[in-house]
């Protein structure tokens, strides 16, 4: 096996023991895969593991799993949903060759749609270790991935939030204010999605109850979720909650979902009863994921793989369930795993581009940890970035600071940056409700209305005058 991954340079020669390990070494500096021991001890043993991985042969892939397939679901979910025939078209290419089709004219987004079903998460993470970052941003561009439920998310020239209205006690009265307050900047397209500080399925009903009261009296076109365990909101649709969407955080590996207390079958279950409900208006993609970097090797599931690699492969999870969203909570682990703002940078600019090349309607939770070595303008950088990249989503959150999860991400002041600087516009049946409350004023440049709309101040009148 060694002789199939070796590299002569001068006179040295280079021999890597197998697939993972070339993808590993390959991978660019980051924390969590020192960590993990499985990141090369030098720039130039990195260099010439790229070097190697550029010359194999994209088929590969199919014939060397990472993680034996009797050992682990998610490696027989790749093998067994692989589209043979969208693949032909690239089957002759080695990595190297795949780089340079997806940067050429040839590669636009229909024949991006047309093979993305015959490329795997490892083909994906391959091709993205030997690119710079200009290259994941351009293609990235290329991929157009729409997913629909009560508006449309992922059209390009298009950026939608998740208006994150998290509160430390889950207090209704402040849930309601910062509700109210994001959807006075715009956001909140992708969805009303709380973390719940109490996790139970008492609380999570009575979360869902209040946005689905504020959805349906307003009539916004747009969707809620409260970020609770699958299991739990399975629970909650039996129970009868108004049930949008289903939230899970997911992993790459059959051991790391294990650690999260679900199987594909879980998934499979919870999708089902979300579609029973038939909530959707304009879609029913009725899946909601989060990922992150670093999960397989926090959970000591990672099979001696590196983190992006074990990331990527999170994607054929989400793709079999054809989400209406999927979110890389790229700094929210911390510098264990991603160290700086670079790290936080290329991982959040990898985790894009792979999910949109497997056809992912992949957002980004531009975030960091206090204890990190990064800052807010770490943040504006990564998030004009997925901006010019076609990034699906952003977070909303007042201030950047979520104070129930105590980390730093983006604000819906951030969110209306980018708007504005890139012309990005909010999903179209939320721009026409947004148009339609006064609540902005000129949709084609971005330009809020500066008094309160009719629809709002009447209840807050009654509120500040002390009637209900």
């Amino acid at each position: 096996m060694g002789q199939r991954y070796r590299y002569t340079l001068g006179t040295q020669v280079y021999n890597f023991k197998n697939l993972a390990q070339v993808m590993a070494k390959a991978t660019p500096h980051r924390s969590g895969d020192r960590l993990a021991g499985v990141i090369a001890q030098s720039a130039q043993e990195r260099a010439v593991a790229q070097m190697t991985l550029a010359d194999i042969p994209l088929k590969a892939f199919l014939n060397e799993a990472l993680i034996a397939y009797e050992d682990d679901e998610i490696t027989r979910l790749i093998m067994d949903d692989h589209d043979a025939n969208a693949f032909m078209a690239i089957a002759h290419l080695t990595v190297g060759d795949f780089r340079n089709w997806l940067l050429s004219d040839f590669a636009t987004s229909s024949v991006l749609a047309s093979v993305r079903q015959g490329i795997t998460p490892e083909m994906a993470a391959a091709v993205s270790k030997i690119m710079r970052n200009q290259d994941l941003i351009l293609i990235a561009k290329k991929c157009h991935v729409t997913s629909a439920f009560r508006n449309t998310i992922g059209l390009p020239g298009h950026l939608s939030t998740r208006l994150q209205p998290n509160h430390p006690t889950d207090d209704i009265n402040g849930i309601a204010a910062c509700i109210l307050d994001g959807l006075l900047y715009g956001n909140g397209d992708a969805v009303i999605g709380i973390n719940p500080a109490t996790d139970n399925v008492a609380q999570a009903i009575k979360l869902m109850t209040l946005m689905d009261e504020v959805i349906q009296k307003y009539e916004i076109p747009t969707q809620s979720c409260v970020l609770t365990h699958v299991t739990n909101t399975i629970e909650c649709i039996e129970a009868g909650a108004p049930v949008d969407l289903v939230f899970q955080s997911i992993g790459g590996t059959e051991a790391t979902n294990s650690s999260f207390g679900f199987s594909l079958n879980t998934l499979a279950e919870a999708q089902d009863a979300a579609l029973s409900l038939k909530r959707g208006t304009v879609g029913n993609n009725v899946m909601y994921f989060e990922t992150g970097q670093g999960s397989s090797l926090s959970a000591n599931a990672h099979h001696g793989l590196d983190q992006q690699t074990c990331e990527t492969r999170a994607y054929a999870v989400a793709r079999k369930f054809n989400p209406l969203l999927v979110n890389t909570v790229v700094g929210f682990i911390g510098p264990e795993y991603l160290f700086d703002g670079k790290e936080i940078t290329r991982a959040g600019l990898e985790d894009h581009f792979c999910a949109k090349l497997l056809g992912i309607p992949m957002g980004c939770d531009v975030c960091y940890t206090n204890h990190a070595e990064a800052d807010q303008n770490d943040m504006d950088n990564l998030l004009t970035l997925l901006g010019v990249a076609g990034c699906s989503f952003v977070m909303g959150i007042p201030g950047s600071d979520d104070i129930m999860l105590n980390y730093q991400t983006t604000s819906f002041h951030d969110a209306l940056y980018v708007r504005r600087v890139l012309g990005s516009r909010p999903a179209p049946e939320f721009e026409k409700w947004l148009t339609n409350m006064n609540i902005m004023k000129n949709s084609s440049d971005v330009t809020l209305s500066h008094s309160l709309p009719a629809a709002f101040a009447k209840p807050l009148d009654a509120l500040a005058g002390g009637r209900s």
